[in-house]
């Protein structure tokens, strides 16, 4: 009898330390924790998506203005920090490589290009500090075109601190598929596109974590970015969401 009590308690055992284990592998931050990563990787004041595509938007055109040629590249810096005394703040560092393409014809096509960065925001929700890139190819550069087209993919690691749980800080790796987003002439303002992302990272005791999603992004200033069957409006240049 006893070694029967022995067998079933140790059975206990082992589904209990099956369960710890089950639990370290799944979900370890909420989706609207994973909806605040994403608002602070797209947002203009937390230097996100929003504000890189403008630069390259507007460093290729700038490019092909002045000093033109087909197949040329062309490397400059540069950095940037939010206005003093914004609720959010952030500090990036950047590098821009630009190749011009030609058409058959020798006249500008599409400009590709790499931008790497580094640095660090903060916002109500969370802090981060991280490296990453964007490589892209912008076209629309005819003057009869109304807007860039930008199509490319976003990187971004580095660590996390959620302000909303306290307990949630580790590391996190985005990376987020461009797809024909919309910059409209002559201010760059984004009015279409989409994107679908994967978010991933660690927490310290808890485990790792993963997510993945979609962006739509409309002609208002927002982005609708769904992440797990739950939709969200995200303000792109205060970077504010509101569940839908």
């Amino acid at each position: 009898m006893k070694k029967l009590k022995l067998s079933f308690l140790a059975i206990l055992l082992v589904g209990a330390v099956a369960c710890k284990k089950n639990s370290i592998s799944t979900t370890n931050i909420t989706v609207s924790e994973a909806a605040d990563i994403m608002a602070g990787s797209l947002s203009r004041n937390s230097n996100g998506l929003a504000n890189m595509g403008d630069d390259a938007g507007f460093r290729a055109q700038k490019y092909i203005d002045s000093s033109f040629n087909c197949g040329f590249i062309r490397k400059d810096t540069s950095s940037r920090t939010s206005a003093s005394g914004s609720s959010t703040t952030y500090s990036y560092g950047f590098g821009y490589s630009y190749t011009s393409n030609c058409n058959a014809a020798g006249m500008p096509d599409n400009v590709t290009g790499k931008l790497n960065y580094t640095g660090t925001f903060s916002n109500p929700h969370l802090s981060s500090t991280n490296t990453g890139n964007v490589s892209f190819t912008v076209a629309g550069f005819s003057t009869t075109a109304p807007a860039y087209v930008l199509n490319g993919v976003f990187i971004r690691n580095g660590s996390f601190a959620s302000k909303t749980d306290t307990t949630n800080h580790g590391s996190l790796h985005i990376d987020i598929e461009i797809h024909n987003l919309m910059l409209l002439k002559p201010h760059r303002d984004i009015v279409g596109g989409n994107a679908t992302f994967t978010i991933t990272g660690t927490i310290p005791k808890k485990g790792a974590f993963s997510f993945t999603g979609t962006v739509v992004f409309s002609t208002d200033g927002t982005a609708k970015v769904t992440i797990s069957g739950t939709t969200y409006s995200v303000d792109l240049t205060t970077g504010e969401k509101t569940k839908i």
